[in-house]
């Protein structure tokens, strides 16, 4: 398998990174997950826009016009002829030695490295659903930029994990902000709840799309949060994210949501959802 350091294209077993890499050492940088369906790209422009607005929060500079990087992409896309998967990229601020806390004021060269994997369309885990725990959020309090600093989703998704749940749900003093890797987003009488796009959560690609396919469609939308007495008494829960699309959650901490199965609504949401990538992407995304 190909993978890109910088420019590059080289073997996977050929990558190296600096240990002084503050990206290693302080989670110094940002990342964005693009999904392809049928070797196309889905909501390639939002998620590269994400990545330089996630960069300029923390004053890191990518090194490639966006022009530039999609053709450093679409060479690894090619080299690993890439069907239905993810490309993950991310951008440290590069290599300081001796190691500091503090950012250099001359900027230092960022290391953009890229690498992909076929992940099929998971089409029982979208009409099934799947179980989700409820946690607290203790991450920090800079959620919408798009971070290597994953240690408190790390935790939780594998608390959830422990728990034979796909998710954990997060929330704040009762207030449930999103998914330790998902936005979170409840259905009670047939609104649609979930929080905020602020600083607490991060602006999903995917939730975008649910969220403007809802609106389209005639379905109300509310994003003024809810909590966890409110998520208590759902008729229906989902979770989103770049590779599980519209996914039911069916429990939570082991009761039921509504009958235990996936709900109108979400699936209504699911195939407006599969709509769009058959619009960008064509008939073979569904397969």
């Amino acid at each position: 398998m190909k993978v890109l350091v910088n420019d590059q294209l080289i073997e996977r077993d050929e990558a190296k990174i600096d240990i002084e890499d503050r990206g290693y050492q302080f989670g110094d940088g940002v990342y964005e997950v693009v999904r392809m369906y049928n070797g196309k790209f889905f909501t390639y422009e939002e998620h590269i826009d994400r990545l330089y607005a996630s960069a300029a929060k923390i004053d890191l500079v990518i090194p490639y016009s966006k022009p530039e990087l999609r053709a450093i992409l679409d060479s690894l896309v090619k080299a690993n002829n890439v069907g239905t998967g993810n490309v993950y990229l991310q951008v440290t601020r590069g290599i300081q030695s001796p190691r500091n806390h503090v950012i250099p004021e001359t900027p230092l060269k960022a290391v953009l490295t890229a690498s992909t994997s076929e992940v099929p369309r998971d089409m029982t885990l979208f009409e099934d659903g799947r179980k989700a725990i409820v946690e607290e959020d203790v991450r920090w309090l800079r959620c919408d930029i798009k971070s290597l600093n994953l240690l408190g989703n790390s935790m939780a998704k594998n608390k959830a994990h422990q728990a034979g749940a796909l998710e954990a749900i997060l929330h704040r003093d009762g207030s449930v902000t999103e998914g330790s890797a998902t936005n979170a987003y409840m259905i009670k009488d047939g609104t649609l709840f979930t929080h905020a796009a602020d600083n607490l959560v991060l602006a999903g690609i995917t939730r975008q799309v649910i969220l403007r396919v809802a609106r389209e469609n005639g379905i109300p939308v509310d994003e003024s949060g809810f909590t966890l007495t409110d998520l208590a008494a759902a008729d229906e829960v989902f979770i989103s994210s770049t590779t599980i699309e519209v996914t039911p959650i069916i429990a939570i901490d082991d009761k039921l949501v509504g009958d235990g199965k996936r709900g109108p609504i979400t699936k209504q949401l699911h195939t407006y959802f599969t709509a769009e990538i058959l619009k960008q992407c064509g008939e073979l995304a569904l397969v």
